[in-house]
């Protein structure tokens, strides 16, 4: 990845993202610490289908192509194209698991990271705070979720 984005834009974005609308201003400037935030050039893969999942992505700006291998070699299938406040690598921040698609930043992105080292660590330690956390993780998977039912019925 490019290059680090310094720390008060960095807590002044996060502020912008709906994810962490479940934390108040004292509260994410305790797990501000905890996230790293990063600028991406266009054109850079973020990481490959079946990479370990170490680290959970909060998008602020730009916009990420999501895809999967087929049964073809050297053919994939775009799954999604993810923008502005959207979040991958919820899944395997949790349980481990390995990454599930390929990752390509579409344009330049900025965004927000947290490791699970750090976010197992908020868990164990900050147990409102995790709370808040998986929360703001549940309503941006929901709400991706939904937007996906819509688009498939569109299609019906």
């Amino acid at each position: 990845m490019d290059g680090m984005i310094t720390g008060e834009a960095c807590v002044r974005m996060t502020r912008e993202l709906s994810f962490f609308r479940f934390l108040n201003d004292q509260e994410l400037a305790e797990v501000s610490h905890y996230f790293q935030c990063r600028h991406v050039p266009a054109d850079t893969v973020l990481w490959q289908e079946n990479d370990p999942c170490d680290y959970l992505t909060f998008i602020l700006d730009g916009r990420l192509l999501i895809k999967v291998g087929t049964e073809f070699e050297g053919k994939d299938v775009v799954v999604g194209v993810l923008g502005s406040g959207a979040l991958s690598g919820e899944r395997g921040i949790l349980d481990g698991s390995p990454r599930c698609s390929t990752a390509e930043a579409l344009e330049d992105l900025d965004l927000i990271m947290i490791d699970r080292d750090s976010f197992n660590h908020i868990l164990d330690e900050q147990g409102e705070l995790a709370i808040k956390l998986l929360k703001g993780i549940l309503l941006s998977v929901s709400t991706r979720l939904e937007n996906a039912l819509d688009r498939l019925a569109s299609v019906f």
